[in-house]
């Protein structure tokens, strides 16, 4: 399972714009920022084999972008566990105790009988305690999902590629960030060379 953190500071700043941003390590002739490089491919295998290839060379921050789902990419890319089960599993039994706390305290302030039981018992406090669990577990998953997806992002560098646009119609694409630790334009360049890429296109943040 990876427990590492998928984002970086400046990731958080796209959505806090009074947030300092980091310099970008790269830059272009014209002082531009680069967010990346992405490499074009034409057919599902060929981006499958260049996905294990830059998954071999040891990147981090890279994905790849296809118009419909491919068997097995995630494999390909080398894609681990995410630790969302986790978030989910805290915020649920944490709703869950919160609910029946809530009751236990409720009904020693308010000594109602209910079903014959004692005003303690845990019983009747099941309903309660199943549905306030059920539903900051959903919240939970749906909040941290979203938060480690990035998302909602109204705006991503990819876009100001026009060729990248096609991604969504017949074309398949991988993209390696310049947050990468191991992002290097001239090697990243011949790692989606070697692997087939038909056209690459350093993309500007």
């Amino acid at each position: 399972m990876n427990l590492s953190i998928p984002f970086t500071l400046n990731d958080i700043a796209d959505y806090f714009p009074f947030l300092r941003r980091k310099p970008g390590r790269f830059v272009t002739p014209s002082g531009a920022e680069v967010h990346g490089i992405i490499a074009q491919f034409s057919t599902p295998a060929e981006v499958y084999h260049a996905a294990e290839k830059v998954r071999d060379a040891g990147y981090t921050r890279w994905d790849v972008h296809t118009p419909f789902p491919i068997h097995g990419l995630e494999n390909a890319m080398g894609i681990k566990r995410t630790f969302l089960p986790l978030i989910s599993g805290a915020i649920g039994l944490g709703g869950a105790c919160v609910g029946f706390l809530l009751q236990l305290l409720i009904g020693l302030d308010y000594q109602i009988v209910v079903q014959g039981k004692p005003f303690a018992a845990w019983e009747p406090f099941t309903p309660v305690t199943f549905e306030l669990g059920i539903l900051h577990c959903a919240f939970g998953t749906l909040i941290g999902m979203l938060a480690l997806n990035g998302l909602p992002r109204w705006h991503h560098p990819l876009f100001n590629s026009k060729r990248f646009l096609k991604s969504s119609d017949d074309t398949f694409f991988i993209a390696i960030e310049a947050a990468d630790d191991k992002f290097e334009p001239g090697t990243v360049k011949s790692l989606l060379e070697s692997a087939g890429a038909s056209n690459i296109e350093l993309v500007e943040s």
